[in-house]
């Protein structure tokens, strides 16, 4: 896996990438389940799905959560699947949370090793220099966390 954080005036953006060993359908049914994202959350994020984890996945739809950002204090983060293009990538976009802005797009891209998954992460930090100075490291540190744990997991959910 490769995970690297950039930033761009106030911006944050995370780009991880990992190669899957599985068909194109089984890695696009696996993340379009909203389900399957408390799985690859590490348990010390305190990560838990509050609604929206049944069904089907479609422009629109709404996810909420609880995630603990530091110990002891729990957040409501609320995202909405904005974009979908089936078995190509969706985009999921913060409307209540922890992050001044947050965008993830996860593409998928067949190839002859099975599936290139790819993650966009564009995020900016509440409190503008403030919130960067204060958390912008120990929330990347976190999010690198976050994406190493996903990996692990992921290649051993598809082999």
């Amino acid at each position: 896996m490769n995970i690297a954080i950039k930033k761009y005036s106030g911006i944050y953006v995370l780009q991880a990438t990992q190669q899957l060993n599985t068909t194109l359908a089984e890695a696009w049914n696996y993340f379009a389940t909203p389900a399957n994202l408390q799985n690859i959350t590490p348990e010390n994020i305190g990560f838990e799905i509050t609604s929206g984890n049944k069904g089907d996945m479609y422009p629109g739809k709404l996810i909420t959560y609880q995630i603990s950002i530091f110990p002891l204090i729990k957040n409501k983060w609320v995202t909405e699947i904005t974009h979908i293009a089936h078995q190509k990538y969706f985009i999921d976009e913060q409307r209540k949370g922890p992050y001044a802005m947050w965008h993830h797009e996860h593409h998928f891209e067949e190839n002859a090793n099975g599936v290139m998954m790819t993650d966009l992460v564009s995020y900016k930090l509440p409190l503008g220099f403030a919130g960067r100075l204060v958390a912008g490291r120990l929330i990347a540190k976190k999010l690198q966390h976050i994406f190493s744990f996903r990996y692990k997991t992921l290649q051993q959910v598809f082999g």
